[in-house]
């Protein structure tokens, strides 16, 4: 185990510290992201990716870069907008797996 700096809050579990290195460019998009979606923090937005990572192991890195590509489609405004169950249905999934 590291010598990362540990809390106990009253509140929830303990929390402990990691480092990360990301570049200098991810970072500005993780900020702008956390920023647009309206978490409070960086610290936030990062533990819900992460969080959200390790309850879907099956949405696969392929899934993410998919997602990241439409993002900027849509913002460049070279894609249109599909409907939740078109996604359902691109995802192989019934609406009833949720």
């Amino acid at each position: 185990m590291s010598d990362a700096d540990t809390t106990t809050g009253d509140d929830g579990p303990e929390m402990v510290q990691i480092n990360l290195r990301l570049s200098k460019a991810f970072l500005e998009d993780i900020d702008t992201t956390w920023k647009e979606e309206g978490f409070n923090s960086r610290s936030e937005f990062l533990r819900y990716a992460a969080r959200d990572a390790v309850k879907h192991p099956e949405f696969s890195r392929e899934g993410w870069k998919q997602i990241a590509a439409s993002e900027h489609e849509l913002r460049s405004g070279d894609a249109e907008l599909v409907s939740r169950e078109e996604v359902v249905e691109l995802m192989g999934r019934d609406e009833d797996d949720e």
